[in-house]
């Protein structure tokens, strides 16, 4: 695991609270509305990439969904997600992992991930992600990062930003586009980020 990586992650959980960090939305809606429009039984398989303590959990809870699964870098983060919580943490599946290390075990109707993608910016990091999204994605995958109206830094860490053209090449081997649009993102402190959001569904060869 790049130790690096892992330590800076774990050190801004530690020591921040949701609205302290840019990220923090009260309502993930776009997430939750690309989630309900794949129309999928409560019963898929969704995992949350650096999920973090973000709370589109919480509400895929409270929409019925029975298998997700949370995955980021930092414990620090899981832990005060399932702090907040409470007993519904146990219906959920937690994974510590640096999403270019995660070894899926199962494969997902659903890889959200937003705001993950972008802070992959060599392209064996890229190469590396899709080739896991290409064997763990059963159904779709949904992404949003930074569009090129947005933040060229995040966290103090720089991100790669996209635009709907980049951000579907990156995909085409092995998903189709379903749609993508971008969204100003308004922080806990009051600037504003552009995001660009796309999701796209596993080809099947």
């Amino acid at each position: 695991m790049n130790l690096d990586r892992k330590k800076h992650w774990e050190t801004v959980y530690e020591t921040k609270n949701p609205d302290q960090v840019s990220w923090t939305q009260e309502i993930p809606k776009t997430s939750l509305e690309f989630i309900n429009s794949f129309q999928l039984d409560k019963t898929a398989k969704i995992i949350d990439i650096g999920g973090g303590d973000s709370n589109l959990v919480d509400y895929l809870l409270d929409n019925g969904f029975k298998n997700i699964t949370v995955l980021d870098i930092s414990e620090k983060s899981l832990e005060k997600a399932q702090k907040r919580l409470g007993k519904k943490a146990d219906q959920v599946n937690w994974i510590v992992s640096d999403i270019i290390e995660f070894k899926p075990e199962t494969t997902y109707d659903v890889w959200h991930d937003r705001a993950a993608f972008h802070f992959l910016t060599t392209t064996k990091q890229i190469e590396t992600y899709l080739e896991i999204a290409r064997s763990a994605v059963h159904g779709y995958l949904t992404i949003g990062t930074f569009s090129q109206n947005g933040p060229k830094k995040c966290s103090g860490l720089e991100i790669k930003q996209y635009n709907e053209k980049e951000l579907t090449s990156e995909l085409d081997n092995g998903f189709d586009k379903i749609q993508c649009l971008t969204e100003n993102h308004t922080t806990p402190f009051g600037s504003t980020q552009n995001f660009l959001f796309c999701s796209f569904k596993k080809r099947l060869n």
